[in-house]
Protein backbone atom coordinates (compact mmCIF):
# COMPACT_ATOMS: atom_id res chain seq x y z
CA UNK A 1 0.00 0.00 0.00
CA UNK A 2 2.85 2.38 0.93
CA UNK A 3 4.27 1.38 -2.40
CA UNK A 4 1.21 2.36 -4.18
CA UNK A 5 0.90 5.60 -2.19
CA UNK A 6 4.34 6.97 -3.48
CA UNK A 7 3.81 5.64 -7.04
CA UNK A 8 1.01 7.77 -7.03
CA UNK A 9 2.52 11.00 -5.55
CA UNK A 10 5.74 10.79 -8.01
CA UNK A 11 3.42 10.08 -10.83
CA UNK A 12 1.25 13.14 -9.54
CA UNK A 13 4.46 15.31 -9.69
CA UNK A 14 5.86 14.53 -13.00
CA UNK A 15 2.84 15.28 -14.43
CA UNK A 16 2.25 18.46 -12.83
CA UNK A 17 5.77 19.66 -14.02
CA UNK A 18 4.59 18.76 -17.20
CA UNK A 19 1.62 21.05 -17.26
CA UNK A 20 3.87 23.74 -15.90
CA UNK A 21 5.97 23.56 -18.35
CA UNK A 22 2.86 23.36 -21.00
CA UNK A 23 1.01 26.51 -19.32
CA UNK A 24 4.23 28.75 -19.31
CA UNK A 25 4.64 27.65 -22.61
CA UNK A 26 1.65 28.53 -23.99
CA UNK A 27 1.64 32.31 -21.76
CA UNK A 28 4.93 33.04 -23.01
CA UNK A 29 4.81 36.47 -25.05
CA UNK A 30 8.53 37.42 -25.09
CA UNK A 31 10.63 37.38 -28.55
CA UNK A 32 13.51 35.30 -29.39
CA UNK A 33 15.45 34.24 -32.08
CA UNK A 34 15.15 30.94 -33.07
CA UNK A 35 17.39 28.72 -34.89
CA UNK A 36 16.74 27.54 -38.54
CA UNK A 37 18.44 24.18 -37.67
CA UNK A 38 15.97 23.85 -34.56
CA UNK A 39 13.02 24.57 -37.09
CA UNK A 40 14.07 22.93 -40.36
CA UNK A 41 14.54 19.45 -37.94
CA UNK A 42 12.01 19.51 -35.82
CA UNK A 43 9.70 20.13 -39.45
CA UNK A 44 11.31 16.93 -40.73
CA UNK A 45 10.50 15.42 -37.77
CA UNK A 46 7.21 16.27 -38.20
CA UNK A 47 6.70 15.48 -41.20
CA UNK A 48 8.13 11.97 -40.91
CA UNK A 49 5.74 10.56 -38.45
CA UNK A 50 2.85 12.79 -40.52
CA UNK A 51 3.90 10.52 -43.49
CA UNK A 52 4.04 7.42 -41.16
CA UNK A 53 0.49 7.75 -39.38
CA UNK A 54 -1.14 9.03 -42.49
CA UNK A 55 0.33 5.48 -44.63
CA UNK A 56 -1.71 3.85 -41.36
CA UNK A 57 1.64 2.96 -40.16
CA UNK A 58 2.10 1.76 -36.36
CA UNK A 59 4.28 4.08 -34.70
CA UNK A 60 7.27 2.56 -33.23
CA UNK A 61 8.68 3.20 -29.28
CA UNK A 62 11.09 4.96 -30.73
CA UNK A 63 8.44 7.42 -32.83
CA UNK A 64 6.79 7.85 -29.62
CA UNK A 65 9.49 9.14 -27.64
CA UNK A 66 10.28 11.24 -30.65
CA UNK A 67 7.21 12.85 -30.30
CA UNK A 68 7.09 13.90 -26.76
CA UNK A 69 10.65 15.41 -27.66
CA UNK A 70 9.10 16.96 -30.12
CA UNK A 71 6.64 18.45 -27.57
CA UNK A 72 8.79 19.32 -25.05
CA UNK A 73 11.40 20.82 -27.13
CA UNK A 74 8.75 23.25 -28.81
CA UNK A 75 7.47 24.00 -25.15
CA UNK A 76 10.98 24.93 -24.12
CA UNK A 77 11.47 27.06 -27.05
CA UNK A 78 8.13 29.00 -26.01
CA UNK A 79 9.39 29.68 -22.16
CA UNK A 80 12.49 30.66 -24.05
CA UNK A 81 10.08 33.39 -26.24
CA UNK A 82 7.89 32.65 -28.52
CA UNK A 83 8.22 33.05 -32.57
CA UNK A 84 5.56 32.77 -35.49
CA UNK A 85 7.80 30.56 -36.94
CA UNK A 86 6.55 27.99 -34.16
CA UNK A 87 2.87 27.83 -35.18
CA UNK A 88 3.26 25.61 -37.94
CA UNK A 89 4.59 23.26 -35.74
CA UNK A 90 2.93 23.42 -32.71
CA UNK A 91 -0.56 22.93 -35.07
CA UNK A 92 1.28 20.02 -36.64
CA UNK A 93 2.20 18.70 -33.92
CA UNK A 94 -1.27 19.02 -32.42
CA UNK A 95 -2.82 17.16 -35.56
CA UNK A 96 0.32 14.15 -34.40
CA UNK A 97 -1.19 13.99 -30.93
CA UNK A 98 -4.92 14.02 -32.14
CA UNK A 99 -4.47 10.94 -34.39
CA UNK A 100 -2.41 9.04 -31.79
CA UNK A 101 -5.61 10.19 -29.24
CA UNK A 102 -3.50 11.71 -26.78
CA UNK A 103 -6.91 14.09 -26.80
CA UNK A 104 -5.07 16.29 -23.79
CA UNK A 105 -1.68 17.48 -25.66
CA UNK A 106 -3.16 17.88 -28.74
CA UNK A 107 -5.34 20.38 -27.30
CA UNK A 108 -2.76 21.90 -25.44
CA UNK A 109 -0.72 22.57 -28.61
CA UNK A 110 -4.16 23.92 -31.00
CA UNK A 111 -4.31 26.27 -27.58
CA UNK A 112 -1.01 27.48 -27.84
CA UNK A 113 -1.56 28.33 -31.28
CA UNK A 114 -4.60 30.54 -30.49
CA UNK A 115 -2.84 32.01 -27.48
CA UNK A 116 0.31 33.12 -29.12
CA UNK A 117 0.00 33.23 -32.68
CA UNK A 118 -3.64 34.29 -33.01
CA UNK A 119 -2.86 36.32 -36.07
CA UNK A 120 -1.10 32.97 -38.03
CA UNK A 121 -2.92 31.06 -40.70
CA UNK A 122 -2.82 28.31 -38.46
CA UNK A 123 -5.03 29.88 -35.40
CA UNK A 124 -8.27 29.82 -37.19
CA UNK A 125 -7.14 26.10 -37.89
CA UNK A 126 -6.48 25.22 -34.19
CA UNK A 127 -9.40 26.83 -33.53
CA UNK A 128 -11.37 24.81 -35.89
CA UNK A 129 -9.47 21.80 -34.57
CA UNK A 130 -10.36 21.93 -30.60
CA UNK A 131 -14.00 22.77 -31.85
CA UNK A 132 -14.07 19.84 -33.67
CA UNK A 133 -12.61 17.79 -30.26
CA UNK A 134 -15.59 19.50 -28.84
CA UNK A 135 -13.26 22.00 -26.47
CA UNK A 136 -15.59 24.86 -25.97
CA UNK A 137 -12.87 28.07 -27.28
CA UNK A 138 -13.46 31.32 -24.70
CA UNK A 139 -12.27 34.45 -26.96
CA UNK A 140 -9.70 36.95 -25.16
CA UNK A 141 -11.12 39.92 -24.28
CA UNK A 142 -10.07 43.07 -25.84
CA UNK A 143 -7.95 44.72 -24.14
CA UNK A 144 -7.92 48.85 -24.08
CA UNK A 145 -7.38 52.05 -22.03
CA UNK A 146 -11.32 51.97 -21.30
CA UNK A 147 -11.74 48.07 -20.22
CA UNK A 148 -8.17 48.58 -18.37
CA UNK A 149 -9.62 51.89 -16.54
CA UNK A 150 -13.59 50.02 -15.50
CA UNK A 151 -11.32 47.22 -14.36
CA UNK A 152 -9.47 49.68 -11.83
CA UNK A 153 -11.84 51.27 -10.53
Amino acid sequence: MKKFIILSLIGVLLGSVFCIDAQAARKSKAKSKISKEFLEETETEINRLTTKIYGHALLSPKDNESLITIKIKLDTQMIEGSAPELAPLYYKTGNILKMREMKKDAIECYQTVLENFPNTAFAPKAKAALLDMGVEIKEPENVNEDNLSDQIQ
